[in-house]
């Protein structure tokens, strides 16, 4: 069975409630990211889309982070199996999950990262390794 913890990116580029959004924005354009958690030291507080951003365009400068990002993301453990973090992106319409561990932000798990999971284990991408 494949756990997240195989396929998650680990310490993920990050940002604080503290930025603005233009921050974000630079971060987001130059790691080719769409999304980012937003970390108080190492605990996650929430995370900041691309789509959250263009809901504020024209104010990137002067917005806080806190403004447009998601408090309280949902989350998955590092241990859990990858079908069931592709289930809850799926249900919920996500494409990515915050990975966290005893309360702190240790990953971030994508479509791209199930994806080449896919690709790279034909038939243990489920529970049943048939």
């Amino acid at each position: 069975m494949l756990l997240v913890m195989s396929y998650m990116t680990r310490r993920p580029v990050t940002i604080t409630s503290r930025d603005t959004l233009i921050d974000a924005q630079e971060k987001m354009n130059a790691g080719g990211f769409r999304r980012l958690p937003v970390v108080e030291g190492d605990r996650l507080v929430g995370i900041i889309t691309d789509r959250d951003l263009g809901a504020h365009s024209g104010h990137l400068r002067d917005t806080r982070v806190t403004a447009a990002m998601t408090e309280n993301p949902l989350t998955v453990t590092p241990a859990i199996p990858l079908d069931a973090a592709a289930r809850q992106m799926l249900d919920c319409k996500l494409d990515s999950l915050p990975v966290v561990e005893d309360g702190k932000l240790v990953g971030i798990i994508t479509t791209t990262d199930i994806l080449k999971a896919f690709l790279e284990a034909p038939g243990k991408v489920t529970g049943s390794d048939k």
